[in-house]
């Protein structure tokens, strides 16, 4: 049954009704909820892993719930290098791995990597936070990617099955597996070593087979990937300092609302102000719980940690032919400044 509006009422709703409709247009539209797929290749119980938790949280009651973060940790959605093209292609939304993994976008991170660059994390950071850093964010863009925060990966040290690496000429002969970075195979093969590109998935098992020698790693993934399993000897060579990056899609993230852009960077550095934080502290404690595990500790003398640099002082004039000079000169002055 159809009602009739009486003609006098209808005067009276007309008005009413166009004004609601006015409000509506002129009220603030909410967002549209949507999820933010995020891939790591490290262990859940890794500080990377939990700092993501922490930003997680963050985002979502910023934007009250209409940016969600779906987090996979620990190579759900594949490895590390997988990440990357997924990130790149916008499968995903960010990844968070080694900046080793985009050292074939940008090569210009190979100079973050020099070997024995850093005396302290205080100089490592003073890199990454200052104008060096800031370019290689600038490279990232132009390859389509955000750089959404740094953090601590840590010093990287030496393990193998042959022998304790006391000295330069222990590395002979050893094959080691590295990341898929140019300086770093080139300061293992500067060593005299066989230095193997390889993901970190694959490791474990080459260990186990007898694939490889040896690999090298901070003590944290060593530890929480359980290395120390399948490698006997444990040195802190801390060859190379190595950051955690957090690197997003750059057209995914434009996409977003300016204030929800915002809520993601800020809560990202509130996350990796903790994670450095936490992994400085914890560093120390993966190694004791390596020794206490059964791996053989060899603690580098000041003159074998000489010996080892003077011994790769020529990847940095090789590093100068493949990237710009000056910006290698700067890495270096920012990392060696006093």
């Amino acid at each position: 049954m159809l009602f009739r509006i009486p003609r006098r009422t209808l005067a009276f709703m007309l008005p009413a009704l166009g004004l609601a409709a006015a409000l509506t247009v002129l009220a603030p539209q909410a967002h549209a909820a949507q999820t933010l797929r995020i891939a790591s290749n490290f262990p859940s119980d890794h500080t990377a892993s939990q700092a993501m938790t922490l930003f997680k949280t963050e985002v979502e009651q910023a934007t009250k719930g209409e940016l969600k973060i779906a987090l996979f940790p620990d190579m759900q959605l594949g490895g590390a290098m997988e990440n990357v093209d997924q990130v790149r292609s916008g499968t995903i939304f960010a990844s968070v791995s080694s900046i080793a993994y985009y050292t074939r976008i940008v090569p210009e991170f190979e100079a973050v990597s020099l070997p024995f660059l850093f005396d302290s994390r205080t100089a490592a950071f003073r890199v990454m936070d200052g104008e060096a850093g800031k370019l290689l964010d600038q490279k990232m863009a132009e390859k389509g990617f955000i750089v959404l925060g740094t953090g601590e990966l840590g010093f990287r040290h030496a393990t193998n099955n042959v022998r304790p690496l006391a000295s330069a000429k222990d590395f002979v002969g050893l094959k080691f597996r590295l990341q898929p970075n140019e300086v770093h195979l080139a300061t293992f093969k500067a060593l005299g070593a066989n230095p193997v590109s390889m993901d970190v998935k694959e490791v474990y098992s080459a260990l186990q087979q007898g694939v490889l020698d040896g690999q090298e790693n901070p003590y944290n993934i060593i530890a929480t990937r359980r290395f120390s399993e399948v490698q006997k000897y444990l040195s802190d060579t801390a060859h190379f300092f190595d950051y955690i990056n957090v690197v997003a899609n750059k057209r995914q993230f434009e996409r977003l609302p300016a204030d929800q852009q915002q809520a993601v960077r800020d809560a990202m550095a509130k996350a990796m102000q903790w994670q450095r934080a936490e992994a400085e502290k914890l560093d120390t404690h993966w190694r004791e719980q390596l020794i206490k595990g059964g791996m053989q500790f060899t603690e580098i003398t000041p003159e074998t940690r000489e010996e080892l640099r003077k011994a790769t002082a020529s990847v940095v004039d090789l590093l100068r032919t493949r990237v710009d000079p000056k910006f290698v000169d700067l890495v270096v002055a920012e990392g060696t400044a006093k």
